[in-house]
This record gives structure tokens, sequence and C-alpha cells, in this order.
């Protein structure tokens, strides 16, 4: 199985300390928690457990649809935007993939696992570190060449680059030309909302964008994702999507989210905030960072073998990216967390460093 940050139950277990006393930077989820309202929301619902959850999601859809001001037939849910990425290799069956390198490991693992043919072959973009792991929009318009599908991480896991709107449109009309179906992945893009690009959906047949609701609400527990789709692929991939993977709780939670203006108000300025105050404290240690549009920083320190455990042992988890592709030793990623964890992880790096 790919390791990812959040296991903090591994982690716990081999510490012998409780859950909730680990420190986790290495899963970049909203600082400030899930919020009230959706709280609220939650308890009030606990006595309709009882029932089955809605398999098609429809009122859920429906919000969406509002919110979005795409068409629900466009749009499908799922138990996080995982399910989806494993949902449209499976559906679409792609023999040879476009991945940048490095980005989210499953975009492979699905396509690895879900193969159909022995001539299933993966095109591997490789981003230059010089460029801070940017994409090259003229460079993976080319690569596309041949390729059936290709996975577009952005803002892109693990570097945090964003990739601007224009850039990406370009791209997804280039891909309509060679009918290369392009899946956009927009799990961090919460943070940035006026680059995402949703809205060119419903014009392009080959353009697919999957988003995430547990990074920006802090939902990853819950598990909850959508994925706007061209309306015939919408209604081919739900024929294969397997029933009930989005639960009762997860369905209300995203209708509450995307009411709650003020948690995202919050969210903006708090983000804002910390990450200024972390910035300037890695400068001051001398650590190397990414430029990061989102929650979270791609690092790079020669003793990162080091601290790595060093911090694990103390209950704080940073992600090790050493098993990216495209990625060597000495590379790091952290969250930006609370202020009192933004404060502990750099009082710890000057210890030990």
């Amino acid at each position: 199985m790919t390791t990812h940050g959040g296991n903090i139950y591994s982690i716990s277990e081999t510490l012998k300390i409780p859950e909730r006393k680990i420190i986790d930077f290495s899963a970049s989820i909203n600082p400030l928690g899930v919020s009230k309202k959706i709280k609220a929301g939650l308890r009030k619902d606990l006595k309709y457990l009882i029932n089955y959850p809605d398999p098609d999601c429809n009122r859920l859809r429906r919000h969406l649809s509002r919110h979005l001001g795409i068409p629900d037939n466009n749009i499908i849910c799922g138990n996080g935007s995982t399910e989806l990425i494993y949902l449209v290799v499976r559906g679409l069956r792609p023999e040879r993939v476009l991945i940048t390198a490095p980005t989210f490991s499953e975009y492979e693992r699905a396509v690895k696992t879900s193969a159909f043919s022995a001539d299933t072959t993966i095109r591997f973009l490789p981003l230059r570190e010089e460029a801070d792991f940017r994409i090259d929009t003229e460079s993976f318009i080319e690569s596309m060449q041949g390729c059936r599908m290709a996975f577009l991480c952005n803002p892109n896991n693990p570097a945090a680059q964003l990739l601007p709107r224009a850039d990406i449109t370009r791209i997804a009309s280039a891909a309509r030309d060679l009918k290369c179906f392009l899946v956009v992945d927009e799990a961090f893009i919460d943070f940035i909302p006026q680059e995402s690009v949703v809205s060119e959906v419903p014009e392009n047949p080959y353009l697919i964008v999957l988003r995430s609701m547990t990074k920006f609400h802090a939902l990853s527990g819950l598990r909850l994702g959508f994925g706007i789709l061209p309306a015939e692929t919408a209604e081919r991939l739900m024929a294969l999507k397997e029933p009930w993977t989005v639960n009762s709780l997860a369905q209300r939670a995203g209708i509450i989210a995307l009411k709650d203006r003020v948690y995202k108000k919050a969210t903006f300025e708090y983000i804002r905030r910390e990450k200024n105050f972390m910035e300037k404290g890695l400068k001051g240690l001398g650590i190397h960072f990414y430029p990061s549009t989102v929650n979270f920083y791609l690092l790079k320190h020669q003793r990162a073998e080091e601290i790595v455990p060093a911090l694990r042992k103390k209950g704080i988890l940073v992600r090790d990216c050493s098993n990216f592709r495209g990625l060597e030793k000495g590379f790091l990623r952290i969250a930006v967390k609370t202020h009192r964890d933004n404060a502990l992880l750099i009082k710890e790096l000057k210890r030990l460093l």
C-alpha cells in the first residue's frame, strides 16, 4: 500500500502515546478543524443513521450544482476524491497515461492496479527542481501526444505550485484536440478558488475535474469528494460506481460546508497569517522552502533524513518525500497548522539544527 501522510495510528502504537497527542504536519488539513456549523448539523442528524444514505447524493449534488453553476448531471460524489481517481481509470480504461513527477502517488497506483492489458503504459513528465517543480504548459501539451489520459494536480502535491487557470484552459483545449482525457485534480483549489476550471467542463468532452472537501473543510475522517465530468462520461461512470460510498453524515457535512462563508473567511485570514510566521521561521533556520500557493510547503535540507525520525520521537510527524517519484532524499513536506503547533515545530527544528 502506498505510504501517505496522516497515519497517526501506527505512530501511536509505536511510540505508545495517545493519538490525540500526536502533532501531524504530514497531512495538509485546515488547522481550524471542523466548523462549528458542521458539528451542530451532524449532531442533529445522528438520529437518521438508521437509514441508508442516498446512493446518488441527490441533495448534495443539487447544492453543488447551485454553488458551482454546473448542471447536477455533470457531478458525481465520492468517498473522497481518491475513490473517483480509481473510478475514472477503471471506467475509461486508458492504455497510455501521462503523469508528472513528482505528484500525488495515487494516479500511478490507480493505473497500475486497474491495468486492462499488458500494453498499458505510463509516461512520466519530470518536473525540474530549478523551476521549483512548476509544470511547464508547452511540455505538458507535447507529452500528451499519443496518450489517452493525463493527470494534472493543481495546485500540485507535494510541490504546492499552482498552474494559472489560463494555462490549464490551454492544456484542456489541446486535450480535446488530441482526444485525451485530462483529469485535473483540484484537491487544494479551495484555498485559491478563483483558479478552478470547473466552468470549462460542460463545453469540453475530454475535461474531468476532481475536487476534495477533506482538505479545506477538515473532513478527512468523513471522506468526501466530488467530480465534475462531461454528462455522458458521468453517466457512464455512475453505472460502474459502487453504491453507498458516501455516508449520510458526509453528505450533510458537504451541504453545510458550501454555505459556511464565515468559516471560509476565517480560514483565508488564518492561513495567510500562519504562512507568514512559518516562512519567517524557516528562513531564520536556513531551511529552503519552495513557493507555496496553499496550506503546505515542500522543504529541502541536507539533514532531512535525521530530522524526520528525530521529530517522530517527539510525537511530531512531517512527510518524508523521498518516496515521491521525481524527488531524491532531502525533501520534506509540512502542513500549516495552528499557531501553537507551528511555533513548536520551528522550536524543535531550531533545537535539532
